[in-house]
């Protein structure tokens, strides 16, 4: 690859990025709107998970989690919270 390949793959990582912010900035937004009941902010959670895991695999290659890990993780750690709120505990 020379410069040019280089300088443009740059200039596409950093668009990228300034997209997830964005997003994740929106999502953040929305988090704190109320009147939508459980379910949507669990999804606007669920996504703000997802988009960091993206940017770390944008930054830092061969380190993200793929994706089935991502949610294995999310439900293990909602499992977690659910036995603290019932007052039990749970190995991680």
């Amino acid at each position: 690859m020379n410069s040019e390949d280089l300088k443009a793959i740059e200039n596409q990582r950093q668009a990228l990025l300034g997209q997830l912010n964005a997003a994740e900035a929106a999502l953040r937004t929305g988090l704190h709107t109320h009147g939508f009941g459980n379910t949507a902010p669990a999804h606007m959670e669920r996504a703000l998970a997802h988009i960091r895991e993206a940017c770390i695999a944008i930054n830092e290659i061969n380190r993200a989690r793929t994706v089935e890990q991502l949610v294995n993780d999310l439900i293990r750690v909602q499992q977690v919270m659910d036995a603290a709120k019932q007052g039990k505990s749970l190995r991680i």
